[in-house]
């Protein structure tokens, strides 16, 4: 990929497949507005990211919003069969939604992996027996964030900067227990951060617990950017440019590095839910959002902006917004973010392999209230 250069005639031919999406849809128009329901995180069904497609579909998005993946299968389980027609998922947590046969199988030839970079074409999670469950979306890298008027970038390159006394009550952690155990597994020098044994589990427990008198406090989303913007905090491991990305544009003096330990990809998803008396339209939304329109749209969403995983969403990008390209590492000649990946540096994250996802929730109660 370091070399890769995408022509302006593949770009031209891509934009226009994906015109083509929006102004030839494959469903027939109705009278009246139809209604696509989706259940996802903030951000997805603001006017600028799904205006278009409502246009071209004469359709209304109504979207229910939650904050992590163990709030989204509560609330697709209290829900009627039906009621949600897309549903955007971290990806580790597609293979809960297959499990408990919430979401519908895809059709491959729906969907153009073939303009996918190889890592993403058949990602771990969305296929089962071959079949095709979830469409990868985007993703970003996790590491240490921090505030720079605090903590430089070469004190970021390692983890165990947390661990210095001038940061005493400025470390703030996200309050959701898989990226945060996560690090701490990385910083114990894991290879499969996720796939622990006893032992391992353990002292990934014991090295977190060494860590809580460092710790000011525990945020949700907004909360995060407060602390951050502010300086409340100077570091938060197990974020990433979703969240500085955003304090960036406001001129706040933030980055994230990804430390010598490594750091974890976040990666959200598409699906359509089981039941869903609205798949044509369903199928032609997902379609949408990784034509190269909507994945400019999604690489910028206001709420927490993101890396794309095709070919001409970064063509595109690169031509229409590049500094915002550059910004993210997704330049089309030379280094960039596919080259942290295929280094070994980052590891996807996953849901627990040899506990269950409720003992790691316990441990993260056990370890909050430390």
């Amino acid at each position: 990929m370091s070399n890769f250069q995408y022509s302006r005639r593949a770009l031209l031919k891509s934009g226009l497949a994906a015109g083509a999406v929006l102004a030839t849809p494959a469903i027939v128009r109705a009278q009246e507005v139809r209604e696509l329901t989706m259940l996802t995180w903030a951000g997805h069904a603001d006017p600028e990211v799904v205006g278009p497609f409502e246009r071209a579909h004469n359709v209304r998005i109504r979207a229910k919003e939650y904050v992590g993946g163990d709030q989204m299968l509560a609330q697709f389980a209290q829900s009627p069969v039906g009621t949600y027609d897309v549903i955007l998922a971290d990806a580790e947590y597609v293979s809960q939604l297959y499990q408990a046969d919430y979401i519908e199988q895809l059709d491959l030839a729906d969907y153009p992996f073939d303009d996918f970079f190889p890592e993403f074409q058949k990602f771990e999670g969305h296929w089962y027996d071959d079949g095709l469950y979830a469409v990868f979306l985007h993703f970003g890298f996790l590491g240490l964030s921090h505030n720079l008027d605090a903590l430089s970038r070469s004190e970021a390159r390692n983890y165990r900067a947390m661990w210095q006394e001038n940061l005493r009550s400025k470390v703030g952690q996200f309050d959701w227990h898989l990226p945060n155990f996560g690090t701490m597994s990385l910083i114990e020098g894991n290879p499969a951060p996720f796939d622990l044994n006893a032992a391992a589990w353990q002292q990934v427990q014991d090295t977190a617990l060494t860590l809580r008198p460092q710790v000011r406090g525990f945020y949700d989303y907004g909360g995060t950017l407060s602390a951050l913007r502010s300086g409340e905090v100077a570091a938060m491991p197990g974020i990433g440019d979703w969240i500085t990305g955003v304090l960036q544009r406001d001129g706040a003096n933030v980055a994230t590095t990804i430390p010598e330990q490594g750091g974890l990809q976040w990666t959200e998803s598409l699906s359509i839910g089981k039941g869903s008396r609205n798949q044509d339209l369903a199928r032609e939304f997902i379609r949408y959002m990784i034509s190269p329109r909507g994945q400019v749209a999604t690489a910028t969403l206001k709420a927490y902006p993101a890396m794309v995983p095709t070919r001409a969403g970064w063509a595109m990008l690169n031509e229409i917004n590049p500094n915002e390209a550059a910004r993210q590492n997704m330049s089309l000649s030379g280094a960039n973010a596919l080259d942290e990946i295929r280094a070994g540096r980052i590891q996807l994250r996953r849901l627990p392999v040899q506990q269950s996802l409720e003992s790691w929730n316990d441990a993260w109660v056990r370890y909050k209230n430390a």
